[in-house]
């Protein structure tokens, strides 16, 4: 398509995806009882009817699930709400308090129940799990509704989506976009990144923590393993990857699982963020395909 053709539909495609995106966070919030995602974890039933879009998120988080190993596992709901977030907290506990508070480092582990692997998509958008099973739609809600609104966007010269900090940018001009890793406390910029067509997510713990009922730091990314928040020695991870939601899937499961592997998951390329403050940027992998400009 030309230009000129795509301009006099341009603000018309922007305040439809603004229009989509608000739709979705009422649906998939689990701080409203009355949306989508609240009535689904609170349904009895082990099979429950759903929408599309919700179709499509719980298909995109059992694959994240597996494709990390359990670490990335989207079956936290309860967990997430024992430990302080069944709410907005308007102030964030200073990450180096948090740290402090919380000295001892260890590796996430995937729960052994893998719980994630009883939840399917049946025929007809219907969704089978347990009963008691809450699902959380995190990161990866995120990363869907980037990808989402970029097959949308996809016929524009250049196009950009960011979903809370999971970005999809492509377009069919094929033009090269910076993508900048801000600091732990977005002032500083860390690395730039040049992506033609692809996605960027980042996930970290220094702008969401809080103290907990027993007084211990808290944050929202949570070993799988014990159901608490995750201190491992990594607060913050930046991942390349041909889609939002894989982005946010290599992101999340690099700030679990630590320093030790921090090359094996921002495999597309990508950004760590060790406690002590430094970072190291990653490359990426001369073998997978992501269109990075060079």
């Amino acid at each position: 398509m030309h230009r000129s053709r795509l301009r006099p539909r341009l603000p018309g495609a922007v305040e439809s995806a603004r229009r989509r995106l608000l739709d979705w966070h009422r649906r998939f919030t689990r701080f409203e009882p009355t949306s989508e995602l609240s009535r689904l974890n609170s349904d009895p039933r082990p099979l429950v009817p759903v929408s599309p879009d919700m179709a499509r998120f719980v298909e995109a988080a059992v694959h994240a699930a597996r494709v990390t190993g359990g670490l990335v596992d989207p079956t936290l709901g309860r967990e997430i709400r024992d430990a302080g977030y069944d709410r907005h907290h308007e102030r964030s506990l200073p990450l180096d308090l948090a740290l402090r508070l919380n000295r001892r480092r260890a590796a996430a582990r995937p729960h052994p129940s893998a719980r994630w692997s009883k939840v399917s998509l049946a025929s007809g958008d219907r969704i089978a799990r347990p009963p008691g099973v809450e699902l959380d739609s995190g990161g990866i809600a995120k990363g869907l509704f980037a990808d989402l609104l970029g097959e949308v966007l996809a016929g524009y010269d250049a196009y950009a989506v960011d979903c809370a900090g999971d970005v999809r940018l492509g377009g069919a001009a094929g033009l090269p976009r910076p993508v900048r890793v801000a600091g732990l406390f977005g002032g500083e910029q860390l690395h730039e990144f040049e992506l033609l067509d692809g996605a960027a997510a980042t996930s970290g713990i220094s702008r969401r923590s809080w103290l907990d009922r027993d007084g211990r730091p808290a944050h929202h990314l949570l070993d799988p393993a014990t159901g608490r928040p995750a201190f491992t020695g990594l607060v913050q991870a930046t991942a390349l990857a041909p889609t939002a939601i894989e982005a946010e899937a290599r992101a999340k499961a690099a700030v679990l699982d630590g320093p030790e592997r921090v090359d094996h998951w921002p495999q597309y390329g990508g950004l760590v963020v060790f406690d002590d403050g430094s970072h190291e940027a990653i490359e990426a992998s001369a073998h997978l395909a992501l269109r990075v400009a060079a």
